[in-house]
């Protein structure tokens, strides 16, 4: 079996933090805190900071969550990377756990940088407002969703022990 090699996956993190980046550069050059910008009669550029995790979660919790979800994600992303190099062939298992790999890490410099993830994509629809997101949440998002699909269509694997199955066609049907 040749060599497998995550270094395609890899580069796809590494755009999609650069991607992340530079979206959150652009929106910190444009934006203060609290500013909105209305885009479509849905949708607002913002700029929020949230210290905690997905939706505000424990936002408000006094700090010690900056290091927790910092080292959370550094624990995670090894996990993938470890999984990734196992799975390199399996398309949508990799592209899935690339996308939540280069999410973790875009936010993480986030917390390393400003104690807190930048958020600016508002989300609403009558009178109903999302939370703030940005390019990381999304490809984490997205990541996620991809990989229960993943599970979901994916045939398991037999044991080795198991017996063999048909040889011929309209056997066992």
């Amino acid at each position: 079996m040749p060599t497998r090699n995550i270094d395609r996956w890899l580069w796809l993190a590494g755009m999609i933090v650069l991607l992340d980046q530079l979206s959150k550069w652009l929106v910190l050059s444009l934006l203060r805190p609290g500013d909105s910008i209305y885009v479509a009669p849905f949708f607002n550029w913002v700029l929020t900071y949230n210290p905690g995790a997905a939706f505000s979660f424990l936002s408000d919790a006094g700090g010690w969550q900056r290091w927790f979800f910092t080292l959370l994600a550094l624990i995670v992303s090894g996990w993938i990377v470890s999984t990734l190099r196992r799975h390199v062939s399996h398309f949508r298992l990799s592209l899935a756990l690339t996308l939540i790999l280069g999410g973790a890490i875009g936010n993480v410099i986030d917390r390393l940088r400003f104690g807190a993830v930048v958020d600016f994509i508002q989300w609403h629809l009558g009178g109903y407002y999302w939370p703030a997101f940005n390019v990381a949440d999304s490809a984490i998002s997205i990541g996620a969703v991809l990989m229960i699909w993943d599970q979901l269509v994916s045939k398991p694997a037999a044991p080795a022990d198991a017996p063999a199955g048909p040889t011929t066609r309209g056997e066992g049907s």
